[in-house]
C-alpha cells in the first residue's frame, strides 16, 4: 500500500431526495432550525439545487464526486450528509456506524456498498452499527476527526460520540484516540467534533474557546506540535457559521482545497483567509437552505473515499 494520505480526490456525495427538518436529531443539534417560511416541498427542491451546485464547483475544480441518489423510500431527510454512516480507509476497511437518530439509521444503504464493491478493492467491512441496540453512538466521521497520516483520532464526547466506541475503533484501525469535551456558547455539549475542527495536511482549524478544560485544550494543543499542525483559530460565532465545518480534498492533479459553504468562508476574516491560503486553496459554495433546515454543512455532505480502484480490462 502506497503512503497513507490524509487527502483524497475522490468523494461520495449524496443528493437527497425528501431533504427537511428531522425532529429526532434537533434536540442535540444547536444547528438546526425549523424555519417555517418554506414548504417542505420548497424546502427539498432548494436543498437539491444547493446540492447540485456543489457538486459543480467540485467537479470543475477536478474532484472525483461519486453521486448516489438518495430513495424516495423510506424517507431519509439527512440523506445529504453521509460521512456519519460510513467511512472508507486506504487499506480496503468500511466501516459503518451506529447512529442515534432512527430515521438516520434507515441512511446506510447496502446497495451502495455493494456498488463500492465491484468498483474498489475492499478487504473487510467492520460493522459498528449493532451498538444502536445499546443505545450507544458514533457517527463517523462527525464525531470523529482523523489525521490518518499520524493515526489519530480527534473526538469531543456527547451523546453521539461514545468513548467506548472510539476505543473500538481505534482497536480496528491501530488509532489513538485524542479525547476531549467540548460546549458551544450556551454550554451545551458539541454534538460533532466536525462542527469546531477541521484537520488539514499542515493545518487544524479550530475553536479553542469550545473547550473548557485546561488540560483538555493542552493535550489537543500537544498534539498538533508534535503533527506540526498551524493552528488557525475560530470564534465560537463563527462555529454558528458552519466555519468549523470544513474539508481538506485535493484533485486528479494533486491540488488542495479546504471546502466549505459560502456562510463559512463570509464569515471568516482576512487574516484567517490569509493563512488558510498559505496552505491550499478556498472552495466555497452556497447552501443555506441545507445548514438551516439539516444542521449540517459542506464537511457533513463528502464522505471521503480512500478505497483503490480495481483495475479493468
Amino acid at each position: 500500500m502506497s503512503a497513507i494520505q490524509q487527502t483524497t480526490d475522490t468523494i461520495m456525495m449524496v443528493r437527497p431526495a425528501s431533504f427537511g427538518f428531522n425532529e429526532e436529531t434537533a434536540a442535540s443539534n444547536a444547528f438546526q432550525r425549523n424555519d417555517s417560511s418554506l414548504s417542505a416541498e420548497q424546502i427539498a427542491e432548494k436543498a437539491q439545487g444547493e446540492f447540485d451546485e456543489m457538486v459543480g464547483r467540485l467537479r470543475t475544480a477536478g474532484i472525483n464526486v461519486i453521486v448516489v441518489e438518495d430513495q424516495p423510500e423510506p424517507r431519509t431527510p439527512d440523506a445529504v450528509f453521509p460521512n456519519n454512516w460510513v467511512t472508507f480507509h486506504q487499506d480496503g476497511t468500511i466501516i459503518t456506524y451506529p447512529m442515534q437518530a432512527a430515521k438516520r439509521r434507515l441512511e446506510r444503504r447496502e446497495d451502495v456498498l455493494q456498488s463500492f464493491k465491484e468498483q474498489f478493492q475492499i478487504s473487510q467491512h467492520v460493522r459498528m452499527e449493532g451498538h444502536e441496540a445499546q443505545n450507544k453512538f458514533l457517527e463517523g466521521t462527525g464525531s470523529m476527526i482523523l489525521d490518518r497520516s499520524n493515526h489519530l483520532v480527534y473526538a469531543c464526547l456527547s451523546p453521539r460520540t461514545d468513548v467506548d466506541l472510539i476505543e473500538e475503533f481505534c482497536q480496528v484501525t491501530d488509532y489513538l484516540p485524542v479525547l476531549f469535551h467540548s460546549v458551544d456558547g450556551q454550554g451545551q455539549d458539541i454534538y460533532h467534533t466536525n462542527v469546531m475542527m477541521a484537520l488539514g495536511e499542515t493545518f487544524v482549524v479550530i475553536v479553542l474557546d469550545t473547550i473548557p478544560d485546561p488540560a483538555d485544550k493542552a493535550k489537543v494543543l500537544a498534539h498538533f506540535d508534535a503533527t506540526h499542525k498551524e493552528v488557525i483559530e475560530l470564534s465560537i460565532a463563527q462555529m454558528m457559521s458552519f466555519a468549523g465545518n470544513m474539508l481538506q480534498v485535493r484533485n486528479t492533479e494533486g491540488k488542495t482545497f479546504l471546502v466549505m459553504s459560502e456562510q463559512a468562508y463570509q464569515s471568516l476574516t482576512l487574516a484567517q483567509i490569509a493563512k488558510i491560503e498559505i496552505h491550499t486553496t478556498i472552495l466555497y459554495s452556497p447552501i443555506p437552505t441545507i445548514e438551516t433546515y439539516g444542521g449540517g454543512s459542506a464537511r457533513c455532505m463528502m464522505a471521503e473515499v480512500f478505497l483503490e480502484r480495481k483495475l479493468t480490462n
